[in-house]
């Protein structure tokens, strides 16, 4: 199971669904086993730990080809009660594995600074279906909700945030959950990660805003306004804002890395 040093796309039928993965994740020629998906397979070997810092149903998976992070699609809310962690069929490239696993495949390539897919599956029940995908690892990162919480944040590591969102909004890259739980921090990098339902849109201040309040209310939502509102605006927020704005209307050709 070691690399082959390219990056294409691989897609592979299973009795129930397909998987689609990068050739680049194991050995030139093999099959993907569909065990792998699954954290009970890793379990039995010793080889998973519980992801860490707010990151509810990721499994880390150490593998001779390296460490992964594994997440089944779950749906939250109402919709949980009623069809658990199933989803309506209309077709494999709607599906929310195929869909997410393409987009962070197609900004890697960009060279932005997102989990690197390793592979995603679905498998079909008549008009539903169940889906899973499998991310590199990101070593020496913490979610920004574990940084906050732990006092490991400071106005550089806020603005570097505020970059990133900046490259991949001004890139028209649109992320239904930007949260501190899905923004991981390094020492010299900020990653993005979980981009269930993300796209490429238009570039439009109206749903820019949108994400990044819904970024400031769960910022607030973890303590990060614990020492009053003005101090959350001046410590926290302006300095992620103030790089944001920066980076977002530097001129044509700098918004990547």
């Amino acid at each position: 199971m070691t690399g082959a040093g390219t990056n294409a796309i691989r897609r592979q039928e299973t009795a129930d669904g397909a998987i689609l993965f990068d050739a680049g994740a194991l050995a030139q020629g093999e099959r993907f086993d569909p065990r792998w998906f699954e954290a009970d397979f890793w379990r039995l070997q010793g080889r998973a730990t519980e992801a860490p810092g707010g990151r509810g149903g990721i499994v880390f998976a150490h593998t001779p080809c390296g460490d992964w992070a594994l997440r089944h699609y779950r749906r939250g809310g109402f919709a949980a009660r009623v069809l658990g962690d199933r989803y309506l069929w209309s077709g494999a490239g709607n599906t929310r594995s195929f869909a997410e696993f393409r987009l962070l495949h197609d900004l890697g390539e960009r060279g932005f600074d997102v989990s690197r897919p390793v592979a995603a599956r679905y498998r079909r029940s008549g008009a539903h279906y169940r889906a899973d995908l499998i991310t590199q690892f990101i070593p020496d990162a913490a979610t920004l909700t574990w940084r906050m919480q732990h006092g490991g944040i400071d106005a550089a590591t806020l603005a570097r945030a505020g970059e990133a969102i900046a490259r991949l909004h001004a890139a028209g890259v649109y992320h239904a959950d930007l949260n501190a739980h899905n923004v991981l921090v390094d020492a010299h990098k900020v990653w993005l990660i979980d981009f269930d339902r993300g796209e490429l849109r238009a570039p439009r201040r109206a749903w820019q805003r949108a994400n990044l309040l819904r970024l400031k209310r769960s910022l607030v939502k973890i303590g990060a306004a614990r020492d009053g509102e003005g101090a959350f605006e001046r410590d926290v927020w302006r300095p992620l804002m103030d790089a944001y704005e920066n980076r977002l209307h530097a001129p044509v050709g700098e918004t990547g890395r």
